[in-house]
Formats: C-alpha cells, sequence, structure tokens
C-alpha cells in the first residue's frame, strides 16, 4: 500500500511538473485587434515558459525555447488579435524589468508599484516607493501598479503598511498625471474609502475585477475602469458576470494577469496575452454586445487609460 501511495504521488508531481509549461491552444482571432491591460511577462516566463517555446521546468524537449521569449509572446498574441501589452510591476525588480522591456518593444507599455503584499514584507518601505517614484517619470510608463489592498494574503499586523503604500502610490499617480491600477482582494469597501479620502486620479482601473453588481455600480458611478479577467469565465462567476452586465464598454477592460487565471476550459494551465479571446467572447455572450463592437470599444478604452503605444 505504502508503495502504491509513493507511486501514485510521484506520478502527480510529475504530471504537475509538464502541466507548468503546456500552454493551450490557440483561440480563434478577434475581429478586431484588443489589449491586454494586464499581464506578468516577467512571472509567465520564469514559471511556464513561453507558448511553443517549451517548457520553464520539466521536459524541455519538445521545444526550443525561444531567443527572445518576450517577443515570442508579442508574437502569438498578434496572430490571436491581441497587439497591445501592458507589463504590470509588483515589486522595484519587476517594475524595473518592465520599463526595460517596454523600452525594447513598441507593443508593450509598463506600470510600476509595490504589490500590496509586497509592502508589509520590505524593510524600508519609504525606500522602495523612493524608487517607484523615480521609474515612474519614465515616458513608457502610463500607470501606476498594481497597488491597493488585499486583506486575503495579509494578515492585521500588515494591514497598516499596505495602506501607507496604497496612499503613497495614489499621490504618485496623480503627480504623474498616470493611471492607477488596483489590486483589490476581500477589500472593496476600504479600496474605496482610501480613494475616497485621497482624491482618486483622474484614471482609475480595477484590475481582476472580483465585485458583484452592486460594488460594480459603486465604481461605475465614480468613473473607474473595470478590467475583466478569466475569472468572468468560471462556472461560479455569476455575481461576476452580473457586474460586467452593468459596466458600460468604455469603463471595459480585459486581461489575462497571465500566467494566473486561464480561462474556460483552460483552467489549471498557463496563461497568455493570446487567450484573451476566450475572455472577450465570454464577455460578448455575457453583456449581449456584438462582438466587433466591443473589441472596438476595448481597443479604444485602452487607448484612452494608456495613451498612444
Amino acid at each position: 500500500m505504502l508503495a502504491a501511495m509513493t507511486e501514485s504521488t510521484e506520478t502527480r508531481r510529475q504530471r504537475a511538473d509538464r502541466r507548468a509549461g503546456e500552454f493551450p491552444p490557440a483561440p480563434e482571432p478577434l475581429p478586431r485587434p484588443v489589449i491586454d491591460s494586464h499581464t506578468h511577462l516577467d512571472i509567465t516566463i520564469t514559471e511556464a515558459g513561453t507558448p511553443g517555446g517549451g517548457p520553464a521546468t520539466g521536459d524541455h524537449t519538445a521545444a526550443t525555447p525561444p531567443a527572445d521569449p518576450v517577443a515570442a509572446i508579442i508574437a502569438v498574441a498578434a496572430e490571436a488579435g491581441v497587439d497591445r501589452l501592458v507589463q504590470v510591476g509588483v515589486d522595484v525588480a519587476s517594475s524595473r524589468w518592465g520599463v526595460e522591456t517596454a523600452a525594447r518593444h513598441p507593443s508593450v507599455l509598463a506600470t510600476v508599484a509595490l504589490h500590496p503584499n509586497e509592502a508589509p514584507r520590505l524593510a524600508d518601505l519609504d525606500e522602495a516607493l523612493r524608487e517607484i517614484e523615480t521609474l515612474a517619470a519614465d515616458d513608457r510608463v502610463r500607470g501606476i501598479g498594481e497597488t491597493g489592498l488585499d486583506f486575503f494574503r495579509t494578515g492585521e499586523d500588515g494591514r497598516a503598511a499596505q495602506e501607507a503604500s496604497f496612499r503613497a502610490h495614489i499621490a504618485i499617480a496623480k503627480r504623474f498625471g498616470k493611471a492607477l491600477v488596483i489590486h483589490d482582494r476581500d477589500a472593496h469597501a476600504d479600496v474605496l474609502r482610501v480613494l475616497d479620502d485621497e482624491g482618486a486620479p483622474e484614471t482609475v482601473v480595477l484590475h481582476c475585477f472580483s465585485g458583484d453588481a452592486e460594488f460594480a455600480a459603486e465604481c461605475v458611478h465614480r468613473g473607474y475602469v473595470l478590467s475583466f479577467a478569466g475569472t468572468v469565465t468560471f462556472g461560479s462567476a455569476t455575481a461576476l458576470r452580473d457586474a460586467a452586465k452593468i459596466t458600460p464598454l468604455d469603463q471595459l477592460l480585459v486581461e489575462t494577469d497571465a500566467p494566473y487565471l486561464t480561462p474556460m476550459p483552460h483552467r489549471g494551465r498557463p496563461n497568455a496575452s493570446y487567450l484573451i479571446p476566450l475572455t472577450v467572447r465570454a464577455l460578448a455572450g455575457t453583456t449581449g454586445a456584438d462582438l466587433d463592437e466591443l473589441c472596438a470599444a476595448i481597443s479604444a478604452t485602452g487607448d484612452r487609460v494608456f495613451g498612444p503605444w
């Protein structure tokens, strides 16, 4: 019995290792190009590899990794009708990497920030914020985020640092006139409270929107943009689809949050920008919008929020 259990566990581990590099097949391309408003190219390449370029871990013999993984992800996305990407920073290192990547690739823009779960871990939060502010001045940086509040992974002892960091990011976004990209997990009311206290920047994006229709209505009323990820395709996401139904098309974006939150029917496999069409088509079905009209609206909103690429 022990031998059987050991064999079963090892097999599961091997399967999980292989799945780390198994990107889903490409969906049907969209009729009009759209943007991926929130992706983590650095994490995707490190943890999952590149679509068609071999996995980051496990069996590397299936394909040869590309010389430029970012260019490979961009190319596959473009074939699916996703022609612009927003690379999102979560700490100083990834923010710096994003600025450098956006400088090399015209179809990529960057945002810079300290993730809310990162803030309580830092020995010198003020110094890290100063580095983010320095990076924010770069022309290829078009957003400050992802920042915000996360009451799921950070407990009471870390929330003061989270909120202080969030308030500092709001100030940076306003100082440079750039979009504020918010991470909000289990903290809807407090996110609105802090934004109301500080005075929100002109442009606010709720990344991976996770609220219900009531919270969506509050955000829409304030003029915020709601960005929907692959979670809107999940069977259990009825409340999220209800939120999408009441979101005006000119306040709606789509994103991958790659390599996470892969849309159905590929949940659990690595995500990348080329899978955006699955989320867009799901949103078209949910909202009743014409697919071509929805794509045009997403593209226009992306240009309004982040500026020209």
